[in-house]
């Protein structure tokens, strides 16, 4: 088969460049069933990412969706943040209380601050209460700010469910309150029926984790105060302790579950959900993210994060693969039209770094895909081309596909050029369109004999 004949073969082919080679290190990925046999953990679903790969360690019926109790409001967290980046909102603007959020915030059965009718609440004032004190209240008057109603809101929240990828979410309300808890209010976001809840699984509420950190890390200043007074609105403080019971700073009684590093997330309770706990944790800029369901005790949802934790901590550590600019060895460099060289090498646009078992040696590949906007119809890039530019992407593989990754755009690795390709002048452009054209009609005329 003719050079010309293969560029075209590979253009159908989806130009996709499938790496051959093995990167050899120490290490391990984790096996999943690996992962459970060994930890037996006592929960309905979890699951343990590693935040600075976005390799999965662990998980367990990660894609079962459970009622997640009050961590659906890490998403109302998130669009509040969302609001206040945005400018349509700011930490001091005032929020009026519906007879709805006044009702709920009365019931010190929940989880609540009392808030009054009468008074104009801060949006920092309300936030705390919900991130720290996980107010019910509180929650729904900041989703009707952000909303105009928590019907809206939920709209919103569905929406960025979607975009996220939490292919297993659907929110029925801003709080995670079952239908059941919310009496003549428990008509929004479409189930009317008493047995209606917001529902995700394990998987999803990772990936929502995920997000709350990248994108609005100023979050995590917030969930990790373990212990605030309320004073707005009232004449006495109301102490507001934070349910995440493996933060530093609690006293003796919760001491016990104390975990160095925890910042976050957001714990949740309800009858129907069991404990459940949205855990992450920073140790020297190595950052994991847990999620538990349906434990059967307060306790017990942090005695099983502690189990992943430790697991993710004592048994993987981060391996750097490649480094940025480092060639892609084995990869065939791409012929380039109309420049001075006939084609470019191509390197790693930064670092790669996995996350890995202890022990042990594990064959990684890469495979890389280029940018199809950046060839032409043969599959040439065209010159001038600057080094460092991007021309595509590498993806982590095994032999059994792309593994463990929680976002799969989280493993793409930028592939730029080498080297600088300056385009020819038109002269001798001209002289190599004239020499292609003649040894075109030479292999033509060869074909007839």
């Amino acid at each position: 088969m003719n050079f010309r004949k293969r560029l075209r073969l590979f253009a159908v082919t989806g130009l996709t460049f499938v790496l051959a080679l093995t990167v050899t290190f120490q290490g391990s990925f984790a096996s999943k069933a690996e992962a459970a046999d060994t930890l037996g953990l006592q929960a309905k679903s979890a699951i343990l990412v590693d935040y600075n790969s976005g390799q999965i360690l662990y998980e367990k019926n990660a894609d079962q969706v459970y009622p997640p109790a009050s961590m659906t409001k890490m998403m109302t967290e998130y669009l509040v943040m969302q609001a206040l980046h945005s400018k349509r909102l700011t930490w001091d603007t005032k929020v009026s209380i519906s007879d709805y959020a006044y009702q709920i915030s009365q019931n010190r059965g929940f989880s609540n601050v009392p808030l009054r009718k009468d008074y104009q609440y801060t949006v920092r004032d309300l936030y705390e209460a919900m991130a720290i004190y996980s107010a019910n209240g509180a929650a729904i008057a900041l989703a009707e700010k952000v909303g105009g109603s928590e019907k809206n809101f939920v709209v919103l929240m569905n929406q960025t469910a979607k975009k996220f990828g939490m292919t297993g979410a659907h929110y029925i309300n801003s709080t995670g309150l079952e239908n059941v808890d919310l009496g003549k209010f428990a008509s929004y976001g479409g189930y009317a029926d008493k047995n209606g809840r917001n529902e995700l699984s394990a998987r999803d509420l990772a990936k929502l984790a995920y997000h709350v950190i990248k994108d609005y890390p100023e979050a995590l200043t917030i969930s990790k105060i373990p212990l605030k007074n309320f004073t707005a609105g009232v004449t006495t403080p109301i102490q507001m302790v934070n349910w995440n019971y493996m933060l530093p700073g609690f006293g003796a009684n919760m001491n016990s579950y104390k975990y160095d590093g925890v910042d976050g997330l957001k714990t949740g309770h309800t009858d129907l959900a069991g404990y459940c706990f949205t855990g992450t944790v920073n140790r020297n800029g190595h950052r994991l993210i847990s999620v538990v369901m349906g434990t059967s005790s307060d306790g017990q949802r942090f005695e099983q994060t502690r189990t992943l934790f430790d697991y993710g901590y004592q048994q993987f550590s981060e391996k750097t693969v490649a480094k940025k600019n480092q060639l892609v060895q084995g990869q065939k460099a791409v012929p380039v039209n109309n420049g001075k060289q006939g084609s470019v090498k191509l390197a790693f646009g930064q670092p790669v770094v996995v996350t890995a078992l202890n022990g042990g040696k594990v064959n990684a590949s890469f495979k890389v895909t280029l940018d199809s906007s950046k060839l032409n119809k043969d599959g040439t890039l065209e010159a001038p081309i600057k080094k460092g530019e991007k021309v595509g992407y590498a993806t982590v593989v095994k032999k059994d596909g792309v593994y463990g990754y929680l976002n799969p755009n989280e493993n793409q690795i930028p592939v730029v050029a080498a080297e600088q390709v300056d385009r020819v002048g038109w002269f001798i452009g001209m002289f190599k369109a004239i020499g292609g054209f003649f040894a075109g009609i030479f292999s033509w005329i060869a074909g007839l004999f």
